[in-house]
């Protein structure tokens, strides 16, 4: 392709095993007591006191980590820093992150936690559950140490420890069009090899590649979403020669084009900008009748 590309670390989170977690520290709840399901909540809670918070915060910036500190503050993935780096800009940094614990009241105390880990089931059943913002570059042995000190997780099993992994992704703004074709080829990449970081991001940008090669086999224009909207606006900043650097990127208000007229609280302003997607999506749609008709090729 011409380029050099790039790479980038990512972090991963442990699971633990749900057994092994002390039901007598953690309890059920959501924030703000928001639980789509109609029950309890949908993550356990492992609250801290400020002296258990402090214990923890010391022993977490003073673990051995898998590489040097060199690599970390040039390669990781902004998205995904590790707890323990995050840890390190401030002792209060993960109490606005991970740690954050409003909305939340503990029920042994009726107040709210100095500090929370919330947990997520894995699956199903609810018999793994993952540690919510613990991407980690701890070595195994440390996250055992280190993470057991979380109240409720003296005696935790992990079923997997957080890993790092290498990902890499090509410089697509200089070697993408805007239909994700290598120009000159039929040859479209999609996914986290074009710096569309998520899963949802990949997702959809498969299925925009396949859009395209569809409308290339039967000589249609291609499909150019509008920016206004989430994946529109990720494929322009993605494809714009004029992002350089270029690194990965979620969807996410901050590329999404700019509205004028006063100024808005950003809930509104959120509001405005999904209702103006909307209404841009569809007049897009009404203009390609020939996409609509996918299914009957």
């Amino acid at each position: 392709m011409g380029s050099e590309g790039g790479a980038f670390f990512d972090a991963a989170a442990p699971i633990v095993d749900a057994d092994s977690l002390d039901r007598n520290r953690v309890f059920v709840q959501s924030r703000y007591d928001r639980d789509a399901s109609g029950g309890a909540g949908d993550y356990l809670n492992c609250p801290f006191t400020q002296e258990e918070y402090d214990r923890f915060y010391d022993e977490l910036v003073c673990a051995e980590r898998v590489v040097s500190r060199e690599f970390e503050s040039s390669d990781l993935f902004q998205a995904c820093q590790p707890v323990e780096e995050v840890a390190r800009t401030g002792r209060r940094s993960l109490l606005f992150g991970a740690l954050k614990p409003v909305g939340l009241t503990d029920p042994a105390t009726g107040r709210r936690p100095y500090a929370n880990v919330q947990l997520r089931a894995e699956n199903a059943e609810g018999s793994a559950y993952n540690l919510v913002g613990f991407q980690t570059n701890l070595t195994w042995g440390e996250q055992a140490r280190v993470f057991r000190m979380i109240p409720g997780l003296e005696h935790a099993e992990f079923f997997r420890y957080g890993v790092m992994h290498r990902n890499s992704f090509v410089d697509s703004p200089r070697v993408l069009d805007r239909t994700f074709a290598i120009p000159g080829t039929r040859v479209r990449l999609a996914g986290q090899i074009t710096g569309t970081e998520g899963y949802t991001e990949a997702i959809a940008s498969g299925l925009l590649a396949a859009l395209n090669t569809y409308a290339e086999l039967r000589g249609l224009a291609p499909v150019s979403l509008p920016v206004t909207g989430a994946l529109g606006s990720l494929v322009a900043y993605a494809t714009d020669p004029a992002t350089d650097p270029y690194q990965p990127m979620h969807v996410n208000f901050g590329i999404v084009p700019r509205m004028s007229g006063k100024r808005l609280s950003k809930r509104d302003r959120y509001a405005a900008y999904s209702e103006r997607a909307r209404s841009d999506l569809s007049a897009y749609l009404e203009s390609r009748p020939d996409l609509l008709c996918v299914g009957e090729a």
